[in-house]
């Protein structure tokens, strides 16, 4: 199976190199292009095998799948220049949440699937939210999941829970470092620690917990009762975040939900025309 990717920005980079480094795919089988062709050619330094395009109808004649990695409001021009490709027996997958299926199967006659991936997926771990068009071919349906399952965990997702789902898998990464470092800033400046051992601890922290909760040993719940011991110093601590929490996260998930509307207004804007 051909594999294309328009678009190698940072998402676009990590499918890539997730790909071919999980052997869901030879770098020979994958076409990639972007807009500033110099990130692409940067890709091709590191798997030489690889194939670059100028345009973006290369990719979509080449392919059996084609993944669209390119910004929300950019999509709609984009398949006007490469629908003439992508004939009934292709699938393109589009990793943009503003977007849904249903617009993308106004303009074109493949089977579409929206798949929205996570950072983590880089390291052949993590989640990633699939939600398929109407006229989705069932086997394109198998044939995508189990060459995601290579490099995360697909979750089948409806369309109403795209945004909270894509706050949780593919923003939550960014959120929670944002908070990693914060905590670290706070160790260097209350005791001295110097910031590269704090951060060298944090990071063996986190990657453990993920392990204890990938393998089962525990859940969030029963992990944080292990821990917090009964009139210990944990207890203390989490005292101060039952506290200080407040509607932290409830005023995050207004923010992105508000951009979120904001960015589907102007889609529906492109997408009603058709």
């Amino acid at each position: 199976m051909n594999i294309g990717i328009i678009g190698t920005g940072n998402m676009g980079r990590i499918l890539a190199e997730a790909f071919i480094d999980s052997g869901a795919i030879k770098a020979e089988s994958l076409m990639v292009t972007n807009r500033t062709i110099a990130k692409a050619l940067e890709l091709k330094k590191v798997y030489p095998g690889i194939q670059v395009a100028e345009k973006a109808e290369e990719v979509a004649r080449y392919s059996d799948m084609v993944f669209i990695c390119v910004k929300p409001l950019e999509i709609h021009a984009l398949l006007g220049t490469i629908n003439s490709f992508l004939k009934k027996e292709k699938c393109l997958i589009s990793i943009t949440s503003p977007i849904s299926t249903g617009q993308i199967e106004t303009l074109v006659n493949c089977s579409v699937i929206r798949a929205i991936p996570s950072i983590t997926n880089r390291a052949l771990a993590g989640a990633c939210l699939l939600t398929y068009g109407e006229k989705c071919n069932p086997e394109w349906k198998n044939r995508a999941y189990d060459f995601l399952a290579k490099i995360s965990s697909p979750i089948e997702i409806e369309q109403e829970l795209v945004r909270v789902s894509s706050d949780i898998v593919s923003c939550g990464p960014a959120f929670f470092s944002f908070l990693l470092q914060a905590f670290i800033e706070a160790a260097v400046k209350k005791t001295g620690i110097d910031k590269e051992r704090a951060t060298k601890m944090a990071s063996a922290m986190i990657v453990g917990m993920g392990e204890l909760l990938s393998q089962g040993h525990y859940t969030l719940p029963t992990l944080q009762e292990k821990v917090c011991v009964k009139g210990g110093i944990t207890g203390e601590g989490i005292k101060v975040l039952e506290k200080g929490l407040g509607d932290l996260f409830y005023d995050l998930l207004d923010a992105t939900h508000t951009k979120f509307e904001e960015d589907l207004k102007k889609a529906r804007e492109q997408y009603s025309t058709n």
